[in-house]
Formats: structure tokens, C-alpha cells, sequence
């Protein structure tokens, strides 16, 4: 899948929030990137501001505007709330659990660890990131896996309570995708609702 790899401290930075994980630089810095970023700035628009939470949104969760839009269309599609859908879809994302669980520090380094095959689900390897897991589901490093550098540091200290939803086992390495959380334990900034005005307009 295409996905973002350009400057990531200054798209942080446009938003004020480490949507990429911890950033030095932000916590110094914590006003729009460019030359004017630390003055004024006019009035955005309703428009304006319903696009800055779509983008903030894509690129928290990894997401281009194609696989995001199917995502937002899928939500419509359910039964519910659309945007509550939208994050719970987006939250069950395997590269999503798999960052969840403390595999990799960032999405990013968990939907690489999809790709090169290091993550199961159900013993079985997936290479898909953005494969849809279901609750009673086990996300696993792969057997021959477990001993690398880069999980190992990243389970370091890592707190799984923060993530109710997923129970994670450390002697297997694994973790159970127990049911799909509620919007109030989604940890993300994120104003699902402007999304869905923004696209009810096309």
C-alpha cells in the first residue's frame, strides 16, 4: 500500500500533536511549521477545519485518501454511528493492534512488521495491513520472530492496560482481540463527526 513518507515532525507539528508517536522536536516547538508559524493566523473555514481532522485522521491511522474513503464507506454501510464505526474500523486494523499490542513504536514500524511477515493472526502468518481483525482473534509474533532487536525493545516497559480491549500474554507474545472498543476508550484526538460532515457534502 502507498502511504505517507515524507517530513513527519512537520505534519505534527501543523496539527500541535504527536499523531507519529514522541517527538523532540515538537515539545519545543509547538506552533504550524513555515515562516509565519508562530504568528496569528486567520480564521479557517468550516470546510477548512473538517478537512484538517480527515488529514489528522489519515495520517495518525497511516491511511491514503482511496484506502481511507473505502474505510469511511465501509462505516456508512454498518449499522450505527458512522463516525464511532469509522474509528472502531480503523482501530481494528491488524498494523493498528499490532502497534496496540507493543510490537513496533509506531504504526509505521508495525505495518512493516506486517509486510515482512512477522506478525500471525490465528497461527497463521498475515501480510495484509489493513486486514480487518475480529474479537476472539490472537495477533502473534511469529515463532521465529520473537528474539528480534526491534520487538523486544518496543514491549520494553510497554503498558498494555492502557488498551483494555486487547489482553496480551507475554509468555506467547501474543495478544487476543477481545471486542471492539468504545469510541470514549479510543485514545485518538480525533473529531470522527467532522469527518462525516465533510464527506456527506460530496
Amino acid at each position: 500500500m502507498a502511504r505517507y513518507t515524507g517530513p513527519k515532525t512537520k505534519i505534527a507539528r501543523k496539527f500541535g500533536e504527536p499523531i507519529f508517536g514522541p517527538d523532540k522536536v515538537l515539545a519545543k516547538k509547538n506552533y504550524p511549521p513555515g515562516q509565519h508559524g508562530n504568528s496569528r493566523r486567520r480564521k479557517t473555514s468550516e470546510y477548512g477545519i473538517q478537512l484538517r481532522e480527515k488529514q489528522k485522521a489519515k495520517y495518525t491511522y497511516g491511511l491514503l485518501e482511496k484506502q481511507f474513503r473505502k474505510t469511511y464507506e465501509k462505516a456508512l454501510r454498518t449499522k450505527g454511528i458512522t463516525g464511532v464505526i469509522l474509528m472502531q474500523l480503523l482501530e481494528s486494523r491488524l498494523d493498528n493492534i499490532v502497534y496496540r499490542l507493543g510490537f513496533a513504536p509506531t504504526r509505521a514500524g508495525a505495518r512493516q512488521l506486517v509486510n515482512h511477515r512477522h506478525i500471525t493472526v490465528d497461527g497463521k502468518v498475515v501480510d495484509i495491513p489493513s486486514y480487518q481483525v475480529r474479537p476472539g482473534q490472537v495477533i502473534a509474533v511469529r515463532e521465529k520472530d520473537k528474539s528480534m532487536e526491534i520487538i523486544i525493545d518496543s514491549l520494553s516497559g510497554f503498558n498494555h492496560s492502557k488498551y483494555p480491549w486487547i489482553e496480551y500474554n507475554e509468555s506467547s507474545m501474543s495478544g487476543v482481540f477481545l471486542h471492539i472498543p468504545e469510541r470514549e476508550d479510543i485514545p485518538e484526538n480525533i473529531k470522527e463527526q467532522l469527518i462525516v460532515e465533510l464527506y456527506s457534502k460530496n
